[in-house]
């Protein structure tokens, strides 16, 4: 008979994950097991052994619990602390400045969250120019211009856009952005990667 231990479910990261998550969510609306198992229709015993990480809760169970605590079931799945919302006020979004400040690109998005896609606000300075040797491999750029206009250059081939114009590419080749004009550049960017990012 074999008795060497079996490895503990609590192992699982996908179990861990859900129990965390499960935890932090409960604790943030400063609910007890109790009131989460009346609010949610789930045993308090079952949502204890979910908790602990003793218990792989079914799809059904987590609707449930994800119903009760108004958040979508991929917020136990979440590697990070995104609950299906987030606000990012002007005050708190990332920026990155080139080092002459005529370059401006501000994250629209959450960094903290696993993501597949980026969005951004970007802004280039009256005959300001901003290169990028290229990404990684599958890397798209959409690009919409918002105010003013601008040149973007994809290996030398070049792209004159005014407001409302927009350009899907691959950005993993050498790449430019360029104001030809004397006022501001806007334009929102979406980076699309091939896998997710985590």
């Amino acid at each position: 008979m074999d008795l060497a231990p079996q490895p503990a479910q609590d192992e699982d990261p996908c179990t861990q994950q859900v129990a965390q998550n499960l935890q932090r969510l409960r604790s943030k609306r400063h609910l007890s097991l109790d009131a989460l198992a009346r609010q949610c229709g789930v045993s308090r015993a079952m949502l204890a052994q979910i908790e602990s990480g003793r218990s792989v809760p079914s799809i059904k169970v987590l609707c449930k619990i994800a119903r009760g605590l108004k958040v979508s079931v991929a917020a136990f799945l979440e590697n990070r602390a995104f609950e299906g919302v987030a606000l990012l006020t002007a005050s708190q979004s990332k920026r990155l400045v080139s080092a002459n400040g005529s370059f401006v690109s501000r994250a629209l998005f959450p960094f903290d969250v696993a993501r597949q896609s980026e969005f951004y606000e970007l802004r280039l300075s009256p005959l300001g120019e901003e290169h990028s040797t290229g990404h990684g491999p599958g890397v798209q750029e959409n690009l919409v211009v918002a105010q003013g206009v601008l040149e973007i250059s994809v290996n030398e081939e070049r792209y004159l856009l005014s407001p409302g114009d927009s350009i899907l590419f691959y950005a993993d080749q050498p790449h430019r952005y360029r104001n030809p004009a004397d006022s501001e550049a806007v334009a929102y960017l979406v980076v699309t990667h091939p896998e997710r990012l985590d």
